[in-house]
């Protein structure tokens, strides 16, 4: 009998027969979103219950054989498909999509992990509620993906990342044990907060099989804008005024530069674009229970205030939902453009908005000269700091070969340019195998002790995962 040959039927007798696949095409969950990384799996397993992950899991453990979680396939550091080998099993948690409570009297709902993200926000807004966590994958990543690498996306601002939504969490131990922490309390002060130790592991601690998440009521009034601006330093006064004058009200606030909104025109003509070009373009939207008018005539004001003062040249305010929706379907294709003009070198970066207009001009100047003709693809979230600050060859360059060739450097010099700065070099994408090298350089010696004592106390066999993060 082959090595492997008891484990499969295993699995199989576990989930199913139809549900374990160790032949034909696997590129789905082999071959990651930005098809960077392609691996082969022994099996792809995916389990219909948490009971049957559980039985996944033990019987992997018996048999020291990897898992590698996979929620929606969406990540962009190489954490969630199988290495080479294949002797590790895909563990695929698309089956488990059930909405299993809402509770409206508490703001909470309990989904699992297998949940896309948009069916997450349609069944609290069915319930006439807000979920809002929110990002340009929404339509096929996970929560259970989400939760694992702690995701940002465009309301963290006002709502704070996905750690920040989330009340309790199930979870399948790497020893196959279950525990049930789906609570819906906002205060419980008894021991150790494991669902933070969980929450941001990608995958390296254990299972997410459900989470409990928070809701809050649907806002009454929602304006979205775009404003043209001269420098980084007026979208930061922007942001500021802003702020001051809309407080919580202010959901979203991402910035735009001038090449990064050429690469959607050149790559989706037929989308519309109603500013001229300009250095920086802002997108900025407020949400909240005053009524469309007063809340209209408040956003109005502001951007009047903000002309006039010079930090925008010019602005247009959506007069609809659907003018609202092409202002965020401009921003979201930024990712999707750059992925049609090739491979390129990506950088999730935060650091304090205070610092940023600084730091990309000081970075910006820096790669000219050491990459000459290089093209900056920066965008992102100014609002909390996370630039997406990415690096494109020059042009008629072969993209893939400027990859092979200079990613290195090219992450050497960003990140060191971060260090005087305070910021960090992953933002809300995670470690992954991607940046695993560069945590182990950058992350103050202590803290990789902490982390590498976690991981040896909670998956002593080191088969959760193995190779990411840490």
């Amino acid at each position: 009998m082959a090595p492997n040959a008891s484990l499969l039927t295993q699995l199989r007798q576990a989930v199913g027969a139809d549900q374990v696949l160790d032949s034909g095409d696997l590129s789905a969950w082999e071959l990651d979103w930005r098809r960077r990384w392609r691996g082969r799996a022994l099996a792809v397993v995916r389990p219909g219950s948490t009971a049957e992950v559980a039985a996944v899991v033990q019987a992997c453990a018996a048999a020291g054989v990897a898992i590698v979680p996979q929620g929606g396939n969406t990540g962009l550091v190489g954490g969630g498909v199988p290495d080479a080998s294949g002797t590790q099993v895909l563990l695929s948690l698309q089956r488990m999509h059930r909405v299993r409570q809402i509770d409206a009297a508490n703001l909470t709902m309990t989904v699992e992990a297998g949940c896309v993200l948009q069916a997450v926000q349609q069944a609290a807004a069915d319930a006439g509620l807000l979920f809002p966590l929110s990002l340009a994958a929404e339509g096929s990543c996970t929560i259970g993906g989400n939760l694992a690498t702690n995701a940002g996306g465009t309301q963290v601002l006002r709502w704070g990342n996905a750690r920040d939504l989330c009340l309790g969490l199930e979870v399948v131990t790497a020893q196959g044990q279950v525990w049930d922490g789906l609570t819906g309390l906002r205060k419980d002060n008894t021991g150790y907060d494991l669902r933070h130790l969980f929450v941001g592991s990608e995958g390296t601690l254990g299972v997410i099989t459900a989470a409990t998440l928070k809701l809050a009521p649907q806002p009454a009034a929602s304006t979205t804008a775009l404003a043209a601006c001269a420098t980084l330093d007026d979208c930061v006064a922007l942001l500021t005024l802003a702020q001051r004058r809309l407080g919580a009200g202010l959901t979203g606030f991402e910035v735009m530069g001038r090449f990064a909104l050429d690469l959607v025109a050149r790559h989706f003509p037929a989308l519309p674009r109603p500013l001229p070009a300009a250095p920086w373009t802002v997108l900025l939207e407020q949400s909240d229970t005053d009524s469309e008018q007063h809340a209209r005539s408040r956003f109005e004001a502001l951007l009047g205030d903000a002309l006039e003062a010079g930090s925008v040249q010019d602005a247009v305010v959506a007069e609809s939902i659907a003018q609202a929706r092409a202002l965020w379907h401009l921003r979201e294709s930024i990712p999707l453009a750059q992925a049609e003009e090739g491979l390129n070198i990506k950088h999730d970066i935060s650091l304090p908005v205070s610092a940023i207009p600084g730091f990309v001009a000081h970075t910006d100047a820096l790669l000219q000269r050491h990459f000459p003709g290089v093209r900056l693809v920066n965008f992102g979230h100014l609002g909390d700091g996370n630039l997406h600050y990415n690096v494109q060859a020059p042009a008629g360059a072969d993209g893939t070969r400027f990859l092979a060739e200079h990613e290195h450097a090219v992450n050497t010099l960003v990140f060191d340019a971060l260090l005087p700065c305070g910021g960090s070099f992953s933002a809300e994408h995670g470690i992954g195998a991607l940046k695993r090298d560069e945590l182990a350089a950058r992350k103050p010696p202590v803290a990789l002790q902490l982390m590498r004592t976690i991981k040896a106390a909670l998956d002593p066999q080191g088969l959760m995962n193995p190779g990411r993060v840490l």
